[in-house]
């Protein structure tokens, strides 16, 4: 019998029903925000919505406008929102103990096993997991720690348009100079090669891939490359927040023959792409690569729980005790939600059901796409998925992408959005949407399409 109802019955039935948005409660709630809340709020500047509740892949906002929701909290909510059956454990878990640090409890270690019995490759059942702080930053800085410790180096090997996080670590492996900017000095000795991304660099699958691991070979070998002491390789398996690039074949294969010939440990940062998002439990099974370590945040604490972890190979447990620590790795409760979403994906199908569903809605904005020459490239795996909007000069147009996703939020469809232009509509929703969902969110997205491309 499956853990917990089917995914056709986690959602608000009524989805998208939305009036004029958004509402008086939320303005209200919007500019109060605006008179107490930090400056360094953003979200809202691009979707002005004020939310009340959830139920699998659908929201309601305080004024009781109901959305179809396409981006999941940027891949937070892989099993939707309030999951009946991670509430549940959830529940219980909250009225016994919260917090432990690091002491043992049955939710730390059943969650350690769940995430060795999925792990890629032949991590599985060779593997040993650190808890970081709440954020994938956290995550990020914890396997930092653990390549220099185990090599000895500290130099860092990472990729442009890499989006790792905002804490000092992460930012130093980040591409984006604007993020980083007034934060430098930063670590030192990180150097970013090209990720390969054939529509942008004008050039073949296979030669996007040759050029970027000579490059990478390159800084590793070459004695004049300008990395003095290497202590690891960081990439993402596919590229979040630089627009749902999806590497093509060989380039990781390529990464980690260069890491082995190097005693390097090779590290990919899984935070938006894991915990199924992609139709495989990791990017990495995509490729069936292996890494030496791999990070996971996001969607590891199954319904919005802050957790992150990373996961390495036995042989790299070589930390002595306080050698890395952090007084939030030990959230027995997001711990048991984390439990309990692997549990909800297995027992329902959701890899296959994302392969699928990701298939089909990749296929309409391709249908989409057809009708216009403003859709450059339909991208992506499983439920991440990214389609890459150009102008009638093919140039990158995040204009376009901007006026999108209004015009998905005045019909009530949540979209996000990325690149390094601004200019990809990014779709993450929970694993668990419908088909029917699906295809109701697309008929809004794809009228979006149609009206801004043609009106412009």
């Amino acid at each position: 019998m499956a853990a917990g109802p089917p995914i056709e019955e986690l959602h608000y039935a009524d989805a998208p029903d939305v009036g004029d948005v958004p509402g008086p409660k939320t303005r209200s709630l919007l500019e109060r925000q605006r008179e107490i809340d930090s400056a360094a709020v953003a979200y809202p500047d691009d979707i002005p919505i004020a939310f009340e509740e959830g139920k699998g892949a659908t929201v309601r906002d305080v004024d009781g406008n109901t959305y179809i929701d396409m981006f999941a909290g940027i891949g937070v909510l892989n099993v939707g929102h309030a999951n009946p059956y991670v509430l549940e454990a959830v529940r219980e878990q909250g009225e016994k103990l919260v917090h432990t640090v690091d002491f043992p409890t049955e939710a730390r270690l059943e969650l350690i096993e769940a995430l060795g019995e999925i792990a890629p490759g032949d991590l599985r059942g060779n593997s040993r997991v650190v808890f970081g702080g709440p954020t994938g930053s956290d995550a990020i800085e914890a396997s930092i720690k653990l390549a220099k410790y185990n090599t000895g180096g500290d130099g860092l090997i990472a990729f442009r348009g890499g989006y790792h996080g905002p804490t000092s670590g992460a930012m130093s492996l980040t591409s984006n100079t604007k993020f980083k900017g007034h934060y430098t000095p930063l670590l030192s000795d990180v150097v970013h090669a090209p990720y390969p991304h054939p529509l942008r660099q004008d050039k073949t699958p296979a030669e996007a891939v040759d050029h970027a691991l000579e490059e990478v070979q390159a800084i590793v070998e070459d004695p004049y490359g300008g990395l003095a002491n290497p202590a690891g390789i960081f990439v993402e398996p596919i590229q979040g927040e630089g627009g749902v690039i999806t590497p093509p074949a060989g380039f990781l294969q390529g990464l980690r023959d260069i890491a082995d010939d190097n005693d390097l440990p090779l590290v990919f940062d899984e935070i938006q792409s894991g915990l199924g998002r992609t139709g495989e439990w990791w990017a990495a099974d995509w490729a069936g690569v292996t890494p030496d370590a791999f990070t996971s945040a996001k969607a590891l604490g199954g319904i919005g729980y802050p957790l992150s972890a990373t996961i390495y190979r036995e042989e790299l447990d070589t930390w002595g005790p306080g050698d890395h620590a952090g007084t939030y790795r030990g959230h027995v409760v997001a711990m048991r939600a984390g439990t309990r979403a692997i549990e909800y994906i297995r027992d329902h199908d959701l890899l296959a059901h994302a392969r699928e569903l990701g298939s089909h809605i990749r296929d309409r904005l391709r249908e989409a796409g057809s009708e216009t020459d403003r859709i450059a490239e339909v991208r992506g795996a499983g439920l991440f998925i990214g389609a890459e909007f150009v102008d009638e000069d093919g140039a990158p147009d995040g204009e376009a992408v901007d006026a999108i996703q209004q015009y998905c939020f005045e019909h009530g469809v949540l979209v996000w959005t990325a690149g390094r232009h601004g200019n990809v509509l990014r779709l993450l929703p929970p694993l668990v949407l419908t088909e029917e969902l699906a295809d109701r969110a697309l008929d809004v997205i794809c009228e979006a399409i149609d009206h801004v491309t043609s009106d412009s």
